[in-house]
């Protein structure tokens, strides 16, 4: 007997958690973990992962911004190469707000996909 759900999920009309069915909206569930996870935060893959939650506490500047372009980029590189291509990450900060949007394309079908988190 199966238990628990699977990432990236859904709730259906009746409210019960569901899979999500989209392949786009898998892949980006997984440049969201990438993204979330902190390395050594998993025990069987303690290197996984980018630390972006870490990085975010730093003082907002040009610094941090090349930084978190460079980790973000090699990390999704790193773990989801087989998946799709980094074509972008910008990052903006200011005052006491951080963007990340990455850009990517799946490997799959050359479809153009992008990702936003915003951390204030």
């Amino acid at each position: 007997m199966a238990t628990g759900f699977g990432f990236p999920f859904g709730v259906d009309a009746a409210g019960a958690i569901v899979p999500e069915p989209d392949e786009s909206a898998e892949l980006r569930g997984k440049v969201i973990q990438v993204l979330f996870t902190a390395p050594g935060e998993r025990i069987n893959q303690p290197e996984f992962g980018c630390g972006l939650f870490n990085l975010v506490f730093d003082p907002a500047n040009t610094i941090l911004a090349a930084a978190v372009e460079f980790t973000v980029g090699q990390a999704l590189t790193r773990w989801l190469g087989d998946d799709l291509v980094v074509s972008g990450v910008d990052v903006q900060a200011q005052e006491e707000t951080l963007s990340v949007e990455v850009a990517y394309v799946r490997r799959r079908d050359l479809a153009r996909q992008a990702v936003r988190v915003q951390f204030r």
